[in-house]
């Protein structure tokens, strides 16, 4: 159930999860739950820190099989439990520190971007819409596009406990 909508470079993914909301929205605020399934496909997360209210920060990274690292941080615009999370995104370096994108090799990236998270309450499951403002077209955005994915067949496993 992917949705891609190239509107104001806006990336939309719709995934319903076989969990109730408040596991989905928990996967998304608790530090050991996140790490679980944060990045891509043989990605594993190195490490994680979450402030999860209005005005708190994040930072947290995610490790490619090679062994690179790659650091988000930013802070939480809106926090509505079980809800709603809308939050600021951009790269940061192993220690929180805002960095261009060119840090990472990627010219072309913009230096914030937003990021919002809706859970819907489905009969015991959760419709989950991810909304990634602010994306360039074409292949970085695809690129996005597909670890996002990836990240969310991962939370899908961890939430189904395999």
């Amino acid at each position: 159930m992917d949705k891609t909508n190239g509107i104001k470079n806006e990336m939309v993914i719709v995934r319903i999860f076989d969990a109730p909301r408040e596991l989905v929205f928990k996967a998304w605020t608790e530090p050991e739950r996140l790490m679980s399934w944060w990045g891509p496909k043989d990605f594993s997360s190195p490490g994680c820190k979450l402030e999860p209210r209005v005005g708190g920060k994040y930072h947290f990274g995610m490790r490619s099989p090679e062994g690179q690292e790659f650091w988000s941080s930013g802070k939480f615009l809106e926090f509505v439990p079980p809800e709603k999370i809308v939050f600021t995104d951009h790269f940061a370096d192993k220690d929180g520190n805002p960095v261009p994108a060119s840090y990472y090799g990627m010219p072309d990236f913009p230096e914030e971007l937003i990021v919002s998270v809706h859970f819907e309450e489905l009969d015991g499951k959760t419709k989950m819409t991810v909304r990634h403002a602010g994306l360039p077209a074409g292949e970085m955005s695809e690129m996005t596009e597909a670890g996002w994915n990836q990240s969310f067949d991962k939370l899908a496993a961890a939430l189904s406990g395999k």
